[in-house]
């Protein structure tokens, strides 16, 4: 089946379709992406994941056409930058 992984770098966002086996999950669709060989900072047993912007689980069966993104931690108080543009 026909999916879309996504990881967004603070100055550029990747995505990529792949096809992946019927039932597959979340942490495989990312493992078979290639993503954590290329931004081996990736640590699914702390970072967040979601299917199109809804937290998932890495078990989480995908179904076609869904978009897997892998969330990066936030550097940043959000309260404090809205006060910062102010």
């Amino acid at each position: 089946m026909n999916v879309g992984v996504c990881y967004a770098l603070a100055d550029r966002q990747l995505w990529m379709r792949l096809e992946v086996p019927a039932e597959s999950n979340v942490e495989e669709a990312i493992k078979l992406s290639g993503l954590l060989k290329l931004y081996p900072e990736i640590n699914l047993e702390v970072q967040k994941v979601g299917i199109f912007g809804k937290m998932a689980k890495l078990d989480t069966v995908i179904q076609e056409g869904d978009r897997v993104e892998i969330y990066r931690p936030i550097t940043a108080d959000p309260k404090l930058v809205k006060r910062r543009k102010l």
